[in-house]
């Protein structure tokens, strides 16, 4: 994939297609609504914009930038945040037990 000067290079985010996400979820960084609606999306993690402003007052969502009292969530940050929760693939419950 190309970088952002058209230079070929590697991109850290995992391979998706482009075309599945709406352009206005086709920015480096996004508002807290469209961050959650990114995450359900790419990612099929379904999270309220109230419970991305809980976490980031008590800690534990994804990481985030303000510009001036806005919110901005990269969606770099989103990806890796939501590669960390989830768990590796199973094939039963009697796997889940062993991790």
């Amino acid at each position: 994939m190309a970088d952002l000067n058209g230079r070929p290079g590697s991109d850290p985010r995992p391979q998706m297609p482009e075309l599945c996400l709406p352009p206005a979820l086709r920015k480096p960084r996004l508002r807290r609504w469209e961050a959650a609606e990114y995450l359900k999306l790419a990612h099929g993690i379904e999270v309220a914009p109230a419970t991305l402003a809980k976490w980031a007052s008590i800690g534990g969502g994804p990481s985030y930038q303000k510009v001036n009292r806005t919110p901005l969530y990269a969606t770099t940050e989103l990806d890796s945040w939501a590669a960390g929760k989830l768990s590796a693939p199973v094939r039963s419950t009697s796997e889940e037990a062993g991790a």
